[in-house]
């Protein structure tokens, strides 16, 4: 997805290149002296993910007060699972380090959002992020230097892994939406074999709509991820039977891909702005100026219709719950979040 910029933060703080620690000054991970019992990542067969995405712009985003609040409101859609994106920087898509900065979740508050949703009957997804400090595109990330950018990548991503297995996550995710580097099966295969040496559940990867089938390790994971920001329509609709056309021909791919690579597909993220138009260019935060929730629940109920029943499909991820007070650049009645919104009765209607 093609994120907007959050809020501006000093990239000069807590610059932690690749020491295997995160920002908020708790940089080593604890010693494990054994895993918690992870719960089963489905419950049994035709089980489906029902997940809403609870992203983090800052340091302390997971340790605020609301974080109890927010993930009772996600259980009570009917959500089972809950996703967290703690977030390293790149100073352009050249440079062959990430590191952190003061946008990016500490460790600490990880620990604590994961044993949150425990706690609150939520499965987690653990999906680490790597953007740009100027807010562009991570898509268009290639480094000069390959070899420096994947050993950095593997140490980044290794780390996250030792967390959700000392946490006792479901599901992780080893990447999202690096289409610059994603068709590198042979480095990709090792960042995957790496992660697996340290983290023992369920392994995705998060690839973009455009990007999926131009990945060629899939075989080396549990599920075939998609960030699902198709756009549906040229025109603004709620009409159920465009959305519907817009849907079919995506449907049969789909269904092709999942029987071709023996693998089912989760939909590690999907969602919708309350504008105007949201279904021309999900990936879009600024479609319009116009609010247009009813456009915005049609367009849920459109995904939830089309995927219902399909023995390959796994899920969703919904991107996303609201904003942290005083985070969001985007007005709420305008943003992604379904909270409060005809949305948020969709979810239940399907999800209770």
């Amino acid at each position: 997805m093609k994120a907007l910029r959050r809020a501006t933060a000093a990239v000069t703080a807590a610059l932690a290149f690749l020491t295997g620690c995160s920002g908020g000054g708790d940089g080593s991970t604890a010693p494990r002296t054994g895993s918690p019992t992870r719960s089963p990542a489905t419950g049994g067969p035709g089980e489906q993910v029902r997940g809403i995405t609870l992203p983090a712009w800052s340091t302390d985003d997971y340790d605020r007060p609301e974080a109890r609040r927010y993930l009772r409101q996600i259980a009570d859609t009917g959500a089972g699972w809950v996703v967290f994106t703690p977030t390293w920087y790149q100073d352009g898509p050249r440079r062959s380090a990430m590191h952190t900065t003061e946008e990016t979740a500490s460790d600490r508050s990880v620990r604590r959002i994961v044993g949150l949703a425990h706690a609150a009957g939520l499965k987690v997804m653990l999906k680490p992020h790597v953007d740009l400090v100027d807010g562009g595109d991570r898509a268009g990330i290639r480094p000069t230097d390959t070899d420096a950018w994947f050993t950095a990548y593997e140490r980044f991503i290794t780390h996250y892994a030792e967390l959700a297995e000392e946490m006792g996550v479901e599901r992780f995710a080893v990447g999202t939406e690096l289409a610059g580097t994603s068709r590198d099966r042979r480095r990709w295969t090792e960042v995957i074999s790496s992660v697996r040496g340290t983290y023992r559940g369920p392994l995705t990867y998060a690839a973009n709509y455009d990007e999926y089938r131009r990945i060629r390790f899939w075989s080396s994971l549990d599920t075939i991820g998609i960030d699902a920001y198709w756009p549906l329509t040229e025109t603004a609709t709620t009409d159920p039977d465009r959305l519907a056309e817009g849907w079919r021909p995506i449907v049969t791919e789909l269904a092709a891909f999942a029987r071709r690579q023996d693998r089912e597909i989760l939909f590690t993220e999907a969602g919708y702005v309350s504008q105007r138009g949201s279904t021309t260019a999900p990936y879009s935060w600024t479609v319009s100026q116009r609010a247009a929730v009813s456009e915005q629940s049609a367009a849920y109920e459109a995904l939830l219709t089309a995927f219902d029943g399909r023995p390959w499909w796994a899920g969703v991820c919904w991107w996303m719950w609201d904003d942290w007070p005083g985070s969001g650049e985007t007005a709420r009645r305008l943003a992604y979040t379904p909270h409060g919104k005809p949305a948020e009765d969709v979810l239940r209607r399907w999800w209770r």
